[in-house]
């Protein structure tokens, strides 16, 4: 799956496709404006993908202070104040979409 496609299935389904991985779901329900269903399998996801999504779905919530937290968990930096929540989404994506190959 590329980026385009899965853009296209956040916007045409009601539901992640089958087969995603845990982390790449995180992020599409994230996209589905469904933070709470999103926060619940970030928090069962382990390592630095976990932790990422993890910073990420507290920045969108405004909790900066949780949100650098985790980022220093994932071994990331804080996006540069002003970075547009949906290019970070996208930045998270693309790794994510690339690391399955």
């Amino acid at each position: 799956m590329n980026l385009n496609d899965f853009i296209k299935s956040t916007d045409e389904g009601e539901n992640p496709p089958e087969g995603m991985n845990a982390s790449l779901r995180a992020m599409w329900l994230a996209r589905a404006n469904k933070w709470d269903q999103a926060h619940d399998l970030c928090q069962e996801i382990e390592g630095v993908d976990g932790a990422w999504i993890h910073a990420y779905l507290h920045r969108i919530e405004g909790d900066l202070g949780n949100a650098a937290y985790w980022y220093s968990v994932a071994g990331k930096k804080v996006p540069a104040r002003g970075l547009p929540i949906d290019r970070e989404w996208t930045a998270i994506v693309k790794v994510m979409l690339e690391e399955c190959g």
